[in-house]
């Protein structure tokens, strides 16, 4: 009796340390029950009380064993460890992401201006081209107001210009070549326009006119040569014929002449009241005359104003243009600006009407697929920032991918994606990263970033589905791998020696930790490239939870999921 309840306890034990062990064999075909009614179907009444009596022995030594047994695994093994064996596999590290596809380019037209429409030149599912002419509206009220703008910017660009000619008739110019003769003000004087301020003389060249016989004069011409002989002294000077009067005179006893004008250079000394006589070939002038200057003009103030400066004063020599006297004036500076500035009103008021303008012919803004037309011909604009129509380009497609901050690092511009759909199943399409932002958007502490990535040659998805899309960031193959949950703080791995080396009695018999070096890791598997050995038997905690916290390559912490 007592060496039957031993062997039973022993069974119970021996099932409770695989069991703590997690080696319990889940194939070995399970100890039936005992069956009291079968059993106590064929004893006495007294065999029975006796069987009861065994059987409650047997179980109360069975649970003082099975008690002993707990209380010992309890002090040895304080976690349940799961076995594997460190195998040669491919790991690849990839990032994924789910998002909903977009058109290259999309734009919405509206409209600026209000209108009816007179045409449209598309349909919907038309491909546009970029300006193309899509909608034409109304405008006459707006040509009308360009024509009110164009005369409005005309005249004052008349005013402008007449301001700038007063600001320079403030200089006071001399018309004529010559001698200044006199200056009639002084510095400080307040002139008014039309004012005389100066007179200059031009007496380089003298002319004189002189009667001749009627019949005699008909025979000069402009050019020919003439003699003049200066009246007291009877110098001579040599000078040509200006020109010969058409009209005949009556000169003193009853002579029919004609005058004839002839000029010489003078040589300083000749005045406007210096008499001379002159021949012209064989004939002489039936009289004297007196010289006259060619210029002698008076210089008058064309606007008024305050003399600042005299710039050539009497005897000044001076040529066509040149400033004798100097003028300041507030008015006329002040209404050049003024001036200026309505020129610059008017001609943004007009450059606003042709920009209006414009905005009555829409054009495509991109080249594309017309998606949607919300206005015809016919119709009539009231409001100036209506939609009329939605283009899409479909030259490709892009979606964005939120990546996590841990992770922004591994990608790059131009890396490969693998495309997924949900409405197109047993098919994969390409992409490429094309743009990654770096203005990132944080939410319960998680900073993601995002990641463009763009899909070309993919006939069957359309804007608007949901796809996934997955980076392969890296990639090792035939390598040792282990559990990524094995490898502890410290890239430490439980691994199978054979003999306990360890005090520690939490660690199962014949295994102890070892330091690793690991490489790439995904959900799964991490890599060991040094430390353990393909075949090797290891041990670790596996924990059931959806998220399990693991230490990665150099001992990062990395969440698996």
């Amino acid at each position: 009796m007592d060496e039957e309840k031993l062997n039973k306890a022993e069974e119970l034990t021996e099932v409770t340390d695989k069991e703590e062990l997690g080696q319990l064999d889940l194939n070995q075909e399970p100890k039936k029950s005992f069956d009291f009614k079968n059993k106590f179907s064929g004893l006495s009444k007294k065999k029975k009380i006796i069987a009861v009596i065994v059987i409650i022995a047997v179980i109360a030594v069975a649970v003082k064993a099975f008690s002993g047994t707990k209380s010992k695994n309890t002090e040895s093994q304080s976690s349940t460890y799961t076995m594997a064996t460190a195998t040669k596999t491919n790991i690849i590290e990839s990032l994924t992401a789910t998002g909903t596809l977009e058109p290259a380019d999309k734009y919405t037209v509206t409209t600026l201006v209000r209108g009816d429409v007179l045409s449209d030149y598309f349909e919907e599912g038309d491909i546009v081209e970029k300006d193309q002419i899509l909608y034409e509206l109304d405008s006459s009220d707006t040509k009308t107001s360009i024509e009110r703008a164009e005369l409005s910017a005309s005249s004052a660009q008349r005013n402008y210009q007449t301001a700038v000619k007063d600001l320079d008739n403030l200089n006071v110019k001399s018309k004529v070549a010559g001698t200044v003769t006199e200056v009639l003000v002084e510095v400080g004087d307040n002139v008014s326009a039309g004012q005389e301020i100066a007179k200059v003389r031009d007496d380089s060249v003298m002319t004189i006119e002189l009667p001749f016989p009627a019949d005699e004069a008909d025979t000069f011409y402009a050019g020919q040569s003439a003699t003049v002989t200066l009246y007291g002294s009877f110098e001579t000077l040599s000078g040509n014929v200006v020109s010969v009067s058409g009209a005949t005179q009556v000169a003193a006893g009853n002579m029919i002449v004609k005058n004839v004008k002839i000029s010489v250079n003078n040589p300083g000394a000749i005045s406007n009241e210096q008499l001379a006589t002159a021949e012209v070939g064989s004939s002489g002038s039936t009289q004297s005359g007196k010289f006259t200057y060619k210029e002698n003009r008076s210089i008058y103030a064309e606007v008024s104003g305050e003399v600042v400066a005299i710039v050539n004063d009497e005897g000044a020599t001076v040529s066509n243009g040149s400033t004798i006297v100097r003028l300041e004036s507030d008015n006329v500076t002040n209404s050049v600006q003024s001036a200026s500035d309505s020129v610059k009103d008017a001609q943004l008021n007009l450059d606003n009407q042709y920009d209006t303008l414009d905005n009555y012919t829409i054009k495509s803004p991109i080249e594309g697929t017309v998606i949607e037309k919300l206005v015809k011909e016919g119709d009539t604009i009231d409001d100036n920032s209506a939609k009329l129509c939605t283009i899409y380009d479909l030259s490709y497609l892009k979606m964005t991918m939120n990546i996590d901050e841990l992770d922004i690092k591994k990608v790059s511009v131009g890396q490969e994606v693998t495309i997924t759909a949900d409405a197109i199943s047993g098919k994969t399409f390409t992409g490429k990263v094309t743009k990654i932002n770096m203005a990132g958007t944080t939410t319960n502490g998680v900073t993601t970033y995002p990641v463009e990535v763009q899909i070309e040659g993919g006939d069957d998805l359309l804007p608007g589905m949901n796809v996934s899309a997955e980076i392969i960031v890296s990639q090792a193959n035939d390598v040792v791998a282990i559990p990524v949950g094995a490898v502890v703080r410290g890239d430490m791995v439980l691994v199978k020696t054979g003999a306990k080396t360890s005090d520690d009695p939490s660690i199962p018999e014949g295994y102890e930790y070892v330091p690793v070096e690991t490489g790439i890791s995904n959900d799964e598997f991490v890599e060991i490239k040094s430390g353990i050995n393909d075949g090797d038997e290891i041990a670790y905690i596996f924990s059931s939870s959806s998220d399990m916290m693991m230490y990665g390559p150099g001992g990062g912490m990395v969440m698996v999921g």
